[in-house]
């Protein structure tokens, strides 16, 4: 084979590297969303003397990542393209219920389970939709749904039960208008499961006192 043989197959070789390298697809910029869920506390809330633990809501496996799940129509499901949380939703959603607690000032101690705080109650969360739903409309709204179980560990029993849902309208289609709808839908939910955990937690206390600490 001689030079100019040599020549032709590198130039070649290199014309095709370099149009491969043109159809090779640039990564594509990721845009993070957090749901800012501020909670008043609600004068009507009692102050408590007993100690909280929050477990780590449970959900399905596309619930449970970073992807921002969006319904555009009854029975399929899509998540949106570019886009994710800051954290898995069932992240987002325990974040915002322990802060909820700990502003309210309402509550002698409260942890995530597992951290070390001992309670007298536990919360037990099964976060069954965290989507951008369209239900028909031009525009979607964030909907949440939470059941809530409160838990007595002295007693293995479980105090009462309750299914939290709320839906909050977005502003348009964009993700970041559907990022401000969560922060309502999720500040509403939270402002729920916290005065109804205090309201059953009372109630049970009241008719279930607790022994005497020894000393």
């Amino acid at each position: 084979m001689n030079h100019a043989i040599l020549t032709r197959t590198a130039l070649a070789l290199a014309l095709a590297s370099l149009a491969g390298c043109g159809i090779v697809p640039k990564k594509e910029p990721i845009a993070l969303y957090a749901p800012d869920a501020r909670v008043q506390a609600d004068p009507s809330w009692p102050s408590v003397a007993w100690q909280l633990q929050i477990t780590r809501p449970h959900a399905s496996e596309l619930i449970d990542s970073p992807r921002i799940v969006v319904r555009p129509a009854d029975g399929e499901l899509q998540v949106y393209h570019g886009a994710i949380w800051a954290e898995p939703a069932p992240d987002l959603v325990q974040d915002a219920i322990l802060r909820a607690f700990e502003d309210s000032g309402k509550i002698q101690g409260v942890g995530r389970r597992g951290t070390g705080i001992t309670g007298d109650y536990e919360l037990s969360l099964d976060l069954r939709r965290f989507e951008s739903d369209y239900a028909g409309g031009a525009t979607p709204s964030a909907d949440i749904e939470v059941v809530v179980k409160l838990i007595a560990p002295r007693a293995n029993t479980v105090i009462a039960t309750k299914t939290i849902r709320q839906r909050a309208p977005a502003g348009g289609t964009a993700v970041g208008a559907v990022s401000a709808a969560f922060d309502q839908a999720l500040a509403n939910v939270v402002r729920d499961i916290v005065g109804w955990t205090f309201a059953e937690g009372q109630k049970y206390d009241a008719s279930h006192p607790r022994p005497p600490v020894s000393k």
